[in-house]
């Protein structure tokens, strides 16, 4: 079973992408911020991360840097899902979606990233 690893500091938004992620299949870790973000990771290396950009005390920006640079995890996709105002030039994450963004897109934009139709683009 695939891991995939939602960062997102809106609890119920958190928690229907966690829902939705299981529903397709996969096993899903969460963090709620940075800091528990970076732990998890730490601890036990997802298949993909779900990242939001605005979290509290780590922001997303540094989590995805940390990802990038860590021989542990620096070939992780990473699926950033965002309300920050753009543009995110130079993010360099196998996908970038805005907010609103549904259930169904997320699945479907996971299971692509994880087939490996990633490749830093954008929607």
């Amino acid at each position: 079973m695939r891991i995939v690893l939602v960062v997102e500091d809106d609890a119920p938004l958190r928690a229907m992408y966690r829902t939705a992620l299981r529903m397709a299949g996969f096993f899903v870790q969460e963090a709620g911020n940075g800091f528990d973000a970076l732990r998890a990771l730490d601890a036990d290396r997802p298949d993909l991360v779900v990242l939001d950009l605005g979290l509290p005390g780590i922001s997303g920006y540094a989590v995805r840097q940390e990802i990038a640079t860590s021989a542990h995890t620096h070939h992780v996709p990473i699926v950033v899902v965002t309300g920050l105002p753009g543009p995110h030039d130079g993010l360099q994450v196998d996908r970038l979606l805005t907010k609103p963004v549904t259930p169904e897109e997320l699945v479907e934009v996971v299971r692509q990233c994880l087939a490996g139709a990633g490749g830093f683009a954008r929607s």
